[in-house]
């Protein structure tokens, strides 16, 4: 994995250590989030199998229902009957917020006062069946607007959890491995320029202690030499001045 193309100062590994707790922490947000996603959608592909299991046995129900209407009744009889529906329905969608997913929320309402009055014909050329098929089809209408809210529901809530799942791949293998990469070749380049320099002061530093050590022992030997040189002389002078007197006895002497 390629590290950022940055400059490696001490300001840029100050945003990056930022930039990876940020990262750190959204990453633990979004498994979080991740995981409830997950529970929710398990729990709501459970309710959504019981919700379409009941559905397509009413269904069935009313399938079998309707077969045996259409079979006593004639064809144009059975036209006729259901040719003007007498309830009317009115349908407010809605949206409920669920792990951060806008979900539809359906409202079903009859137009008339009285729910069950569903039958828009008489009952001397009608069968019971069709009076059955009709009334279980009008118990059933919520029920299969709630599947469709439910199904609805679980494919946002899949979409969405789908994208949690990229982004937290992204961050934890991508995103976090490659500031933590930057970040450790900013310090090992920080620490070369440290060495670097700890180096060159203490080259510099020697050469300054040379400097002094050699100023200090030239300041010595000039004034050894002014100090020292002249006495050696003046002993030297009084040495010779007592061996010429010496000297001048014993010639006198003999």
């Amino acid at each position: 994995m390629e590290r950022l193309n940055v400059n490696p100062t001490r300001m840029m590994l100050s945003t990056l250590k930022k930039r990876l707790s940020t990262s750190v922490r959204g990453h633990k947000l979004l498994k979080d989030k991740r995981d409830e996603l997950m529970k929710e959608f398990l729990e709501l592909a459970r309710q959504n199998k019981e919700l379409r299991d009941e559905v397509e046995k009413q269904l069935m129900s009313v399938y079998g229902s309707f077969s045996i209407a259409s079979a006593v009744m004639s064809k144009e009889n059975l036209e006729e009957a259901l040719m003007y529906p007498k309830q009317g329905v009115e349908l407010e969608v809605g949206s409920q917020n669920v792990m951060s997913v806008d979900v539809p929320v359906f409202k079903f309402k009859t137009t008339a006062e009285d729910p069950t009055d569903i039958y828009p014909y008489g009952y001397a050329d009608t069968s019971g069946e069709l009076d059955l098929a009709l009334d279980d089809l009008s118990g059933i209408f919520p029920l299969m607007l709630q599947l469709a809210a439910k199904e609805k529901e679980a494919q946002m809530l899949a979409a969405e959890l789908e994208r949690t799942r990229r982004r937290v791949n992204a961050l934890e293998y991508v995103k976090i491995p490659q500031l933590e990469m930057t970040i450790r070749y900013i310090r090992m380049k920080l620490d070369e320029n440290e060495r670097g320099n700890q180096t060159r002061l203490m080259k510099v530093k020697d050469m300054i202690l040379n400097e002094a050590i050699k100023e200090r022992r030239e300041r010595y030997e000039k004034a050894y030499k002014e100090s020292v040189n002249p006495g050696d002389l003046a002993r030297g002078k009084r040495e010779a001045a007592e061996y010429e007197t010496n000297y001048d006895q014993f010639a006198g002497g003999n």
